[in-house]
Protein backbone atom coordinates (compact mmCIF):
# COMPACT_ATOMS: atom_id res chain seq x y z
CA UNK A 1 0.00 0.00 0.00
CA UNK A 2 1.55 3.47 -0.92
CA UNK A 3 -0.02 6.95 0.21
CA UNK A 4 -1.79 8.62 -2.44
CA UNK A 5 -3.23 11.71 -1.74
CA UNK A 6 -3.50 14.43 1.50
CA UNK A 7 -5.93 16.39 1.28
CA UNK A 8 -5.47 19.99 3.25
CA UNK A 9 -8.06 22.32 4.46
CA UNK A 10 -7.85 25.62 2.93
CA UNK A 11 -9.56 28.69 3.96
CA UNK A 12 -8.06 31.14 0.86
CA UNK A 13 -7.32 28.97 -1.85
CA UNK A 14 -4.85 31.66 -4.28
CA UNK A 15 -3.29 32.59 -0.90
CA UNK A 16 -2.60 28.85 0.52
CA UNK A 17 -1.33 28.48 -3.05
CA UNK A 18 1.06 31.04 -2.81
CA UNK A 19 2.34 29.75 0.42
CA UNK A 20 3.21 26.41 -0.17
CA UNK A 21 3.90 27.38 -4.07
CA UNK A 22 7.21 30.07 -2.42
CA UNK A 23 7.81 26.94 0.59
CA UNK A 24 7.98 24.21 -1.58
CA UNK A 25 9.90 25.99 -4.63
CA UNK A 26 7.56 24.87 -7.66
CA UNK A 27 4.40 25.67 -8.99
CA UNK A 28 1.18 23.46 -8.92
CA UNK A 29 1.02 20.04 -10.93
CA UNK A 30 -2.50 20.78 -11.08
CA UNK A 31 -4.98 24.03 -10.82
CA UNK A 32 -9.43 23.32 -10.82
CA UNK A 33 -11.14 26.15 -10.25
CA UNK A 34 -13.90 26.00 -10.15
CA UNK A 35 -14.88 23.84 -8.26
CA UNK A 36 -11.42 24.97 -6.38
CA UNK A 37 -8.96 22.26 -5.96
CA UNK A 38 -4.92 22.79 -6.11
CA UNK A 39 -2.66 19.82 -6.18
CA UNK A 40 1.27 19.77 -5.67
CA UNK A 41 3.12 16.80 -6.19
CA UNK A 42 5.34 15.67 -3.39
CA UNK A 43 7.47 12.96 -5.25
CA UNK A 44 4.72 11.25 -5.82
CA UNK A 45 1.90 12.17 -3.04
CA UNK A 46 -0.51 14.49 -4.07
CA UNK A 47 -0.95 17.59 -1.69
CA UNK A 48 -4.40 18.52 -2.12
CA UNK A 49 -5.41 22.10 -1.02
CA UNK A 50 -9.30 22.62 -0.74
CA UNK A 51 -11.45 25.12 0.82
CA UNK A 52 -13.83 23.22 3.45
CA UNK A 53 -11.42 19.88 3.18
CA UNK A 54 -10.75 18.63 6.98
CA UNK A 55 -7.61 20.01 8.89
CA UNK A 56 -4.86 17.47 7.94
CA UNK A 57 -1.33 18.27 10.13
CA UNK A 58 1.99 17.60 7.67
CA UNK A 59 5.16 16.57 8.33
CA UNK A 60 7.75 17.79 5.47
CA UNK A 61 10.98 16.10 5.42
CA UNK A 62 13.55 19.01 4.76
CA UNK A 63 17.60 19.11 4.67
CA UNK A 64 17.77 21.11 7.70
CA UNK A 65 14.88 22.01 10.14
CA UNK A 66 16.55 24.84 11.74
CA UNK A 67 17.69 26.25 8.51
CA UNK A 68 14.01 25.61 7.21
CA UNK A 69 12.22 28.06 10.03
CA UNK A 70 15.11 30.88 9.85
CA UNK A 71 13.88 30.73 6.13
CA UNK A 72 10.01 30.92 7.22
CA UNK A 73 10.38 33.15 10.01
CA UNK A 74 12.17 35.72 7.68
CA UNK A 75 8.92 35.74 5.80
CA UNK A 76 6.46 36.54 8.98
CA UNK A 77 5.70 32.85 8.94
CA UNK A 78 4.49 32.01 13.08
CA UNK A 79 6.77 29.16 14.49
CA UNK A 80 4.59 27.61 17.20
CA UNK A 81 7.63 25.18 18.09
CA UNK A 82 11.53 25.61 17.80
CA UNK A 83 13.73 23.08 16.02
CA UNK A 84 14.82 20.54 18.25
CA UNK A 85 16.41 17.09 18.23
CA UNK A 86 13.52 14.33 19.52
CA UNK A 87 15.98 11.37 19.71
CA UNK A 88 18.74 9.32 17.91
CA UNK A 89 18.52 6.86 15.80
CA UNK A 90 20.24 3.85 17.36
CA UNK A 91 19.40 2.23 14.31
CA UNK A 92 17.86 2.05 10.36
CA UNK A 93 14.16 0.85 11.61
CA UNK A 94 12.70 4.83 11.39
CA UNK A 95 15.95 6.99 10.17
CA UNK A 96 19.32 6.79 9.05
CA UNK A 97 21.30 5.36 11.78
CA UNK A 98 23.24 7.32 14.10
CA UNK A 99 21.24 10.70 13.27
CA UNK A 100 19.80 12.93 15.56
CA UNK A 101 15.53 13.68 14.32
CA UNK A 102 14.78 17.09 14.17
CA UNK A 103 11.65 18.32 14.17
CA UNK A 104 9.88 22.03 14.75
CA UNK A 105 6.15 23.12 14.13
CA UNK A 106 4.79 26.21 11.89
CA UNK A 107 1.42 28.26 10.94
CA UNK A 108 0.87 27.80 7.56
CA UNK A 109 -1.34 31.09 5.51
CA UNK A 110 -4.12 29.38 6.72
CA UNK A 111 -3.76 28.35 10.76
CA UNK A 112 -2.67 24.73 9.97
CA UNK A 113 -0.21 23.44 11.90
CA UNK A 114 3.00 22.17 9.73
CA UNK A 115 5.74 19.95 11.13
CA UNK A 116 9.55 19.81 9.50
CA UNK A 117 11.30 16.66 10.47
CA UNK A 118 15.63 16.01 9.15
CA UNK A 119 17.54 13.82 10.04
CA UNK A 120 21.42 15.10 10.81
CA UNK A 121 24.35 14.30 12.31
CA UNK A 122 24.40 13.04 16.11
CA UNK A 123 25.62 16.15 18.14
Amino acid sequence: MKLAQVALGVRDLGRATAFYTELLGYPPAGIFDPPGLVFFDLEGVRLLLEVGAPAALLYLQVDSVRLQVEELRGHGTSVVEEPRAIFRHADDSLGPAGTDEWMAFVRDSEGNLLGFASHEPAE
